[in-house]
């Protein structure tokens, strides 16, 4: 049985390189040709065919007769799907890390996107009350017997699933939670914390003011990085955590702007 799972690991593994690998091949060029991802990864075209299957199904490509073609618009937002293929165990280990900052007992607003799902996953053992800010998160935790859910309300941003409008920011304008686990869309020392939907930017701004304390979560990707809508300054963060592929000039001229800034 050990064997077995064994297999089944390292082939789940596999499908994730190979998607990462598709990924970063219609960055660099599109479209593809299912002979030439199936050299690259040397798999079968059927293979390739079905992560492109899949991969088109999770909003990260648009398949075109004899392979695949980025759906990209601009290099500023990619989709869940996507970036939920990035960065994997980075994310997983900053999850663990905001979930292990958290007590039980705490109330906590978790933000949407991929690293905060993982936060979500964290906790799903816990004691506590949650208000998640999409719905991916709540699919996580619905079932847990320690998590007490709070829905915030709003419009649901087709494939992120995020929550945003006037709805979503009054649910913060009579309760005030412990903490906000944000994810945002850039972290830099200057521009301070940013994200791209600005619909979003509100929310974030909101439940960061609603909360006591707010602990970033952002892969190394983030930092540095510059996206349109301003959500808060860094004086407003209390915690950045990201994983140790950080560049270091980058963590050091946030923390000498005073973030507290722990690389896991």
């Amino acid at each position: 049985m050990r064997t077995h799972n064994l297999y089944v690991s390292l082939n789940i593994m596999d499908v994730q390189s190979r998607h990462q690998m598709i990924m970063q091949a219609l960055r660099e060029r599109s479209p593809v040709l299912v002979g030439e991802l199936a050299a690259v990864l040397d798999c079968s075209e059927m293979t390739v065919r079905r992560d492109l299957e899949s991969l088109e199904r999770s909003g990260g490509l648009r398949r075109v007769h004899g392979g695949a073609a980025s759906v990209f618009l601009s290099a500023e937002e990619t989709p869940y799907g996507v970036r939920a293929l990035e960065s994997r165990e980075a994310k997983a280990a900053i999850g663990g890390a905001a979930a292990s900052l958290l007590s039980d007992g705490e109330t906590v607003i978790l933000d949407g996107g991929t690293t905060a799902m993982e936060v979500a996953r964290a906790l799903r053992s816990r004691r506590m009350t949650v208000m998640p800010l999409a719905l991916r998160p709540i699919f996580e935790l619905h079932e847990c017997p320690g998590i007490n859910l709070l829905l915030p309300g709003g419009e649901v941003r087709p494939g992120e699933l995020s929550l945003t409008g006037g709805l979503t920011e009054h649910s913060f304008s009579q309760l005030r939670f412990d903490t906000f686990v944000m994810g945002p869309c850039g972290i830099d020392a200057r521009a301070g914390i940013t994200t791209h939907l600005l619909a979003e930017t509100a929310v974030k701004r909101y439940a960061a003011k609603a909360s006591q304390r707010v602990i970033a979560v952002a892969d190394s990707s983030k930092l540095g990085r510059v996206a349109f809508g301003h959500v808060c300054d860094l004086d407003d963060i209390d915690i950045v955590l990201t994983d140790t592929g950080a560049n270091q000039q980058v963590v050091d001229e946030l923390r000498n702007a005073g973030v507290d800034v722990r690389c896991v």
